[in-house]
């Protein structure tokens, strides 16, 4: 099977220096070759296209790479010869080796706390299977919180309403009931863990236990995979749900609605469904936190001579401006207690106006703006 004492550089046949897509060529290689759809029958091909994917999982991600190259350097990996295995004694977090090391010893993750954190480095590295608020293999989990992301109007965002999202999530297959084998067949123990859910890998003084690859922390594995979820007990599927969108919300506004995340395992609480409103852009409003802004278009004469102006709030209903004589372009005016309201507050709203000047005059409107000019003592 695939296992992390593997050195991945190896794996996929590039040199320690390869760039990412020499790393992504090698491995849709590697992949083709050793699919097991290409491979029936043949578990030992099975086995290469694990440790394949799983190679390129790390090489592929430039954080985890830096990781796993700086743990590499350490010997931590004990290519050459270390093995995985399930057994073996332990000596307690902290406490130093037995002169000389021995076979078999291992410790813990704290145990790395003296080489600045590589514990935890290597932890994100290789903690594959292990669902959030799992603590032991198999053991009852919390589900998975799901972000998503929700598009809203200019006009939901500031007034609220409700709407209906459809949101993917992963839930148990109804199928075989979440356990991952087909109806009528057992599961069984994991062969590769014998059931620990845990694997040991390593040389001499330095062994490190993890979850077990092959059942991902389970400790078992299903007799015949289940045919509508492949073994794994859970489906992906789209749930619709009723949200009420809180007046008020901008873009990046999140609300947490407990529980409609995706289902723990073993008999743990669901997760939670992060939204996150992302607001569409209007053509009439801009928003600057609680105020709102429009722009309105004046013309010469309006500018100059005073005008009333009817404009449009995000109430929807139009309020009456009134434009003094000689408005400059540019020029901004409030109208308070008409932007958006939220948690008691309210904004207020911004009109500028935008003076324009045509762009082709007749000979007889020339001929009055040169006379205007004239009295005005304008030159042009």
């Amino acid at each position: 099977m695939a296992t992390s004492t593997s050195d991945y550089y190896r794996v996929l046949g590039v040199g320690e220096k390869a760039s990412a897509d020499e790393i992504k060529k090698a491995y849709r290689k590697l992949a083709k070759q050793y699919h097991p759809d290409a491979n029936p029958g043949n578990p030992s091909a099975a086995d290469r296209f694990k440790e394949v994917g799983e190679a390129y999982g790390v090489l592929s991600d430039p954080e985890k790479r830096k990781q796993y190259d700086s743990m590499r350097r350490l010997g931590a990996f004990g290519f050459g010869g270390g093995r995985p295995s399930s057994g073996g004694p332990r000596r307690p977090s902290g406490s130093p080796p037995p002169p000389g090391g021995g076979p078999g010893e291992s410790f813990s993750f704290d145990d790395l706390s003296g080489f600045g954190g590589l514990g935890d480095l290597f932890s994100s590295i290789f903690d594959k299977g292990r669902k959030p608020g799992e603590t032991q293999p198999g053991g009852p989990a919390k589900g998975q919180n799901v972000e998503y992301v929700v598009e809203i109007s200019f006009e939901a965002a500031v007034k609220g309403e409700k709407i209906s999202i459809t949101v993917p999530v992963t839930e148990e297959c109804t199928t075989c009931a979440g356990s991952g084998a087909a109806p009528g067949t057992r599961v069984v123990r994991c062969p590769e863990c014998r059931g620990s859910g845990n694997v040991s890998f390593g040389q001499g003084t330095f062994a490190v236990t993890r979850p077990c690859p092959n059942c991902l922390g389970k400790g078992t594995v299903p007799e015949t995979p289940c045919s509508s979820c492949a073994g794994s007990g859970t489906v992906r599927q789209n749930r619709k749900i009723q949200l009420t969108v809180p007046a008020g919300v901008d873009s990046g506004s999140k609300i947490r609605l407990s529980g409609q995340g995706e289902k723990g395992r073993g008999g743990g609480p669901p997760g939670d469904l992060i939204i996150t409103f992302r607001v569409k852009p209007h053509r009439f409003f801009r928003r600057e936190g609680l105020d709102v802004h429009v722009t309105v278009p004046l013309n010469i004469a309006q500018a100059t001579m005073g005008t009333t102006l009817r404009v449009s709030t995000v109430e929807g209903k139009k309020v009456q401006l009134k434009v003094p004589q000689g408005t400059q372009n540019g020029t901004r005016f409030r109208i308070r207690g008409m932007g958006v309201k939220k948690d008691g507050a309210v904004g207020d709203q911004f009109v500028e106006v935008k003076v324009g000047v045509p762009e082709k005059l007749s000979e007889e409107e020339r001929e009055a703006l040169e006379r205007f000019a004239e009295l005005s003592g304008m030159r042009y």
